[in-house]
């Protein structure tokens, strides 16, 4: 019960933030679009600030959970990695650009886009290297590659999330999966054995 009650003021706090604005919403707003009190909220948040991070680092860990799933799978490291790949671009085109009131949030403060990716990159590189040093012991990536690519990533990840933010990811010849699937290959191209 303590759960779920905890994870219903972050899910109402997430929806007002992103219909509100977090300057604009209360603990009173959060309270009322709950139907707690704002007795309970304060059992579970000291304030706004704690409840904006909770809703951040759930955020990032929805981001995070998908992406391990892929290294269950019972296919290639190349297959993997394109998965990984794949997943990674479909969930910020669903977080944020999907979602208007989110992503209307999120572009007018990039610190907050930062916080979630902050939160989540550690995980996702690891990710990311368990799949690269499965596909070196493979014989499928080259090593020397794959190491430039974590050094990367994190960049390539951030510009891509821009574009996606400000709605200029592809060009006037391509559509977003064709731009995605140009960015998987060249990835993987880069690194192939």
């Amino acid at each position: 019960m303590v759960l779920k009650t905890r994870e219903k003021l972050i899910e109402v706090a997430r929806q007002l933030f992103a219909h509100k604005g977090i300057e604009n919403t209360t603990m009173n707003d959060i309270a009322t679009a709950s139907d707690k009190g704002r007795r309970t909220i304060y059992t579970y948040f000291k304030n706004k600030r704690e409840i904006y991070n909770a809703v951040i680092e759930q955020e990032s860990e929805r981001i995070v959970s998908k992406l391990r799933e892929v290294l269950i799978l019972d296919i290639s490291p190349i297959e993997k990695l394109e998965q990984f790949l794949r997943l990674r671009f479909s969930m910020i085109d669903d977080t944020i650009v999907r979602q208007d009131s989110f992503r209307t949030l999120f572009s007018r403060d990039m610190k907050r886009v930062d916080r979630i990716r902050k939160l989540a990159s550690i995980k996702e590189l690891e990710i990311l290297r368990t799949i690269l040093d499965d596909g070196v012991k493979a014989g499928q990536f080259i090593e020397c590659q794959c190491t430039r690519l974590v050094s990367l990533f994190q960049m390539i990840l951030q510009g891509i999330d821009l574009s996606y933010l400000r709605d200029n990811a592809t060009d006037s010849t391509t559509n977003d999966l064709e731009s995605q699937s140009k960015a998987i290959n060249f990835i993987i191209e880069g690194i192939k054995q």
